[in-house]
């Protein structure tokens, strides 16, 4: 089973949240926060292919683009390590979820675009010990829906394609990609909203629960079928 992240196994960050981000950094950076925020967006592609491969290197890149001074990337850095252990905060009802559907004899994977303070974070997040593999888009060089991250998490997980459920919001055009690469795949509802952050959502007409913890019950009804 391979589960998309932000919007499923934790909240998409809102709008409200980001510029909460954005006024930190822009502290940190003696700028406005509007500028902060828009080389924020104009970096994510970088930040989640790997072209920046570590926080460190996101950090330079943001004191270079808004002019700042180098003294300021290493707490820039530690201000971006945490905020991302906070953006992996789980509910405890998630992590209930996933220890049934361990229990159940679920191997489960992570398939996820993010960027490397998340990837460097991830170790030390409640939601690591619950995954038998993780695949993140900056340690593989491409986001989704490249059909070599899914071709990747199936590697990690040791299953073939047609033994494999994604579930996602939807982001990154991720549920067809994942039907490309030959896995069923099943929406839920995005976690934190339908006005949180997300980018390349496509249209979806299949399969659909209100959150990953349905996934359970949902995997039940299957077997007895």
């Amino acid at each position: 089973m391979i589960l998309d992240l932000f919007g499923t196994l934790v909240a998409a960050p809102s709008i409200v949240e980001r510029r909460a981000a954005a006024d930190q950094l822009a502290a940190i950076l003696r700028v406005s926060p509007a500028v902060a925020e828009s080389e924020l967006a104009d970096s994510w592609q970088a930040r989640h292919n790997g072209q920046l491969a570590s926080t460190a290197e996101v950090a330079a890149h943001l004191v270079t683009r808004c002019n700042a001074s180098a003294v300021c990337v290493n707490e820039l850095e530690m201000l971006l390590a945490r905020l991302a252990h906070l953006r992996l905060q789980a509910d405890s009802t998630l992590l209930q979820a996933l220890e049934q559907l361990r229990r159940g004899g679920a191997r489960l994977a992570v398939l996820s675009d993010a960027s490397s303070d998340i990837a460097e974070a991830w170790s030390l997040s409640d939601l690591a010990p619950h995954f038998d593999a993780v695949v993140f888009s900056c340690r593989a060089g491409a986001v989704k829906p490249d059909r070599q991250l899914f071709q990747a998490v199936l590697r990690e997980v040791g299953v073939a394609p047609c033994q494999a459920l994604y579930c996602g919001d939807g982001g990154g055009d991720e549920l067809a990609g994942a039907e490309r690469a030959g896995m069923r795949a099943v929406r839920v509802e995005r976690r934190g909203g339908p006005s949180s952050l997300v980018f390349g959502e496509t249209a979806w007409s299949g399969r659909a629960i209100p959150d990953l913890e349905a996934l359970p019950s949902l995997l039940d009804d299957w077997g007895k079928r």
